[in-house]
Order: structure tokens, then C-alpha cells, then sequence
């Protein structure tokens, strides 16, 4: 008899035999290197969002080892599994169109393949919003993780930061009031790090309204993206 439709025996191929269903998805996952035991284990799945074009999700394979162990901890199986990956400055021409695709790759990915809940790792305005909405429809228990944001950057003896001072440098190089050798410096400082934007912009506020909503652990939001307290917020997602 097939189990309850939990870990692996959720979401089976349908080849019109249960039983052979579970036995070639075994078969194959085996492959990699997983015991009988541990395939008896429930599954939380790991929307992995990195992208060599996305520096706001730079530190989620970072994140993703600290989620696993977490879940391993826990004892469970992590399964990670890619999604669409959206950034502001690279998505032609608007991130905004893409938010819906992302949101329904998150879900069908979600409905598609067996877990039991699953752990979104995201950032900015547009990728918080479609995890989460791909996952209220998928209607499987789901945390949010975000990346967190950069930390800031120096110029001249003031702190500078994305983007709340990009287009108020931007504006200062078209008027003149300061040079191509200075804009330049500025660029080289605006995003010192990998994360989102570390002011109070609409990746913070998505953040912070995630947390609010209960869809993110206590304190998740605003830690920085490189800092050991982002490591231990994803073991603990886990």
C-alpha cells in the first residue's frame, strides 16, 4: 500500500499505478546518494534564487547551506530546486512584468514536486511579493527568508546608500555640481556589498511587512545580508 501522501509520497507522477510512481521516484533519488531511511523523512523544499545577474540574492547559497541545516536538524530532507530570479536593474524592460511569472513558477514548482513545506529565499519588492503569493495558492505551509540588506558604502567621510543616493548623485552629475571622476567614486560605493538596498526603500519595507504578517521568524528582516546573525536567521528558517 502507498503511504499517506506526505515527503516522498506527495505529488506522484501519475503513470496509472501508484506504487510503481513511488518506486521510479525512489529509484532516481537514489541516484544521489539517499538511503531508504532518509527518504521516509518529510520534505522541505528550498526555492533556490541565486543568479549571477541578481547581486541582491549574491549570499543565497550561503543561506541555503544554513537552511539545510536547519531542516536537517529538525529531521527532515532539504531539497532545493531553482525559480525565476528577478533584479531591478537587469530585467528589460521592467522588472514588474516579470513579478507575476515569478510567482506562478513558485507555485507550480511548489505543486509539482513532493514537499511538505518549504523555505522562500528572496529579496527585493518584486521577489517577496511573488513567493509569497505562489505560495498562498500552492497552499502549502511556507517561511520567508530574505537575503537581507547590503551593507552601506562611504563617500567623502558620508555614508552612502541604494539607492536612496543614487539619483541624488545622479541629479548632482547632470547639474554639474560635481564631475565623472566623482560620480564614478560614487558608483563604486553605492553597493559595497551583496544584499538589497540598505535603506528604507521598498525591499526593506517588504521585508519588514512579511515579518509583520507572520510570514517570517521574529527579527528576520532587517539583518544585514553578510553578517553571521543572516546566517543563523536561515539555520533557524530551517
Amino acid at each position: 500500500m502507498t503511504k499517506k501522501k506526505s515527503g516522498m509520497y506527495k505529488n506522484l507522477t501519475n503513470y496509472g499505478d501508484s506504487e510503481f510512481s513511488i518506486f521510479l521516484r525512489k529509484a532516481f533519488i537514489k541516484g544521489m546518494g539517499y538511503s531508504e531511511e532518509m527518504l521516509n523523512k518529510p520534505i522541505i523544499g528550498i526555492t533556490n534564487t541565486y543568479s549571477d545577474y541578481n547581486p541582491c540574492h549574491g549570499n543565497v547559497p550561503d543561506l541555503i547551506k544554513s537552511v539545510k541545516a536547519g531542516i536537517l536538524s529538525s529531521g527532515a530532507i532539504p531539497l532545493e530546486f531553482p525559480t525565476i530570479s528577478i533584479h531591478e536593474s537587469f530585467a528589460y524592460p521592467t522588472s514588474m512584468y516579470l513579478r507575476n511569472l515569478m510567482s506562478i513558477d513558485t507555485e507550480e514548482m511548489m505543486k509539482a514536486q513532493p514537499m511538505d513545506a518549504c523555505v522562500l529565499i528572496g529579496g527585493c519588492d518584486k521577489t517577496v511579493p511573488a513567493q509569497l503569493m505562489g505560495a498562498f495558492s500552492a497552499n502549502i505551509p511556507a517561511i520567508q527568508l530574505v537575503t537581507g540588506p547590503m551593507l552601506t558604502g562611504s563617500h567623502r567621510g558620508e555614508r552612502v546608500g541604494a539607492c536612496t543616493d543614487c539619483r541624488g548623485y545622479w541629479a548632482k552629475f547632470r547639474a554639474e555640481e560635481i564631475d565623472f571622476a566623482e560620480i564614478n567614486e560614487v558608483n563604486n560605493q553605492l553597493v559595497p556589498t551583496v544584499g538589497t538596498c540598505g535603506v528604507m526603500g521598498t525591499a526593506s519595507t517588504m521585508a519588514l511587512i512579511t515579518e509583520a504578517l507572520g510570514m517570517m521568524i521574529s527579527n528576520g528582516a532587517s539583518a544585514p545580508a553578510v553578517s553571521a546573525e543572516r546566517r543563523r536567521i536561515a539555520e533557524e528558517s530551517g
